[in-house]
């Protein structure tokens, strides 16, 4: 895979974690400087609006990473959604079987040095990245955890985190309804990440005929590729200074 080319008419969609900023093992350290706060700025008003972040954070800890901006944002891998308008689309709230359920994982968490449980509201991770000798024991309690809850629920992948989420919802299917509403329509999309959680936003974008970007290495759908957030950051500020040109000539 090579450098994505800068294409007239675009509509971003933008990973956090990996993608933007490098992943730390705390989420919560991860801040946005006064510089990514430009670049954001500066990348929505060039794409006339066309700009949502799309993470696996939930829409209101992205808000407050990038406060007072609030963009169009999918968060929890897509379970949630906030469109141009400001409208958040949510799945049904957490039943009591949902609660019980991830419990034990609280618990589990609290007994083992290094995990990190983190409730997202319609969603749940457990990270591993400072206790990485615990891998196939947080998949196994995350997978007897789904089990309990039946298919309507699913265990997800990531760079040293499971998570245990809602079926049905991802980052390819918050892209596609994006797609459908302005300004996002009839816009060329862009998705760049970084994980296995965004391999569906790039087999959506691919579909629409756009332009899925992978943030690092590894094997992807994904058809460019950038090596790492200091370059996904440095690209996107190429393309903020090429957009009136391109404007011009299209």
């Amino acid at each position: 895979m090579s450098r994505p080319p800068l294409i007239p008419n675009a509509a971003f969609f933008l990973d956090i974690d990996g993608t933007l900023f490098d992943i730390v093992a705390l989420p919560a350290a991860v801040h946005a400087g006064a510089a990514d706060f430009e670049l954001l700025t500066a990348l929505y008003e060039a794409a006339g609006g066309a700009v949502a972040l799309v993470s696996g954070r939930p829409i209101a800890g992205i808000d407050k990473m990038f406060a007072p901006l609030k963009l169009p944002a999918a968060g929890q891998h897509g379970v949630e959604r906030r469109d141009a308008r400001g409208r958040i689309l949510r799945n049904a709230p957490p039943s009591e079987l949902w609660r019980s359920a991830i419990a034990p994982l609280r618990s589990y968490a609290a007994l083992h040095e290094g995990l990190i449980f983190e409730d997202k509201g319609l969603s749940v991770a457990l990270h591993y990245r400072l206790a990485p000798r615990l891998e196939k024991g947080v998949k196994a309690v995350l997978q007897e955890a789904a089990a309990r809850l039946g298919e309507r629920y699913e265990v997800l992948p990531g760079k040293m985190v499971f998570e245990l989420r809602p079926s049905g919802r991802d980052k390819g299917v918050a892209i596609e309804e994006f797609m459908h509403e302005r300004p996002f329509a009839r816009r060329v999309p862009v998705f760049l990440g970084d994980d296995v959680s965004d391999e569906h936003g790039f087999t959506a974008v691919n579909r629409l005929g756009g332009h899925s970007v992978k943030v690092g290495a590894g094997p992807s759908a994904a058809r460019w590729s950038l090596p790492d957030p200091a370059a996904a950051r440095t690209w996107l500020a190429q393309w903020i200074a090429a957009a009136p040109d391109r404007a011009l000539a299209g």
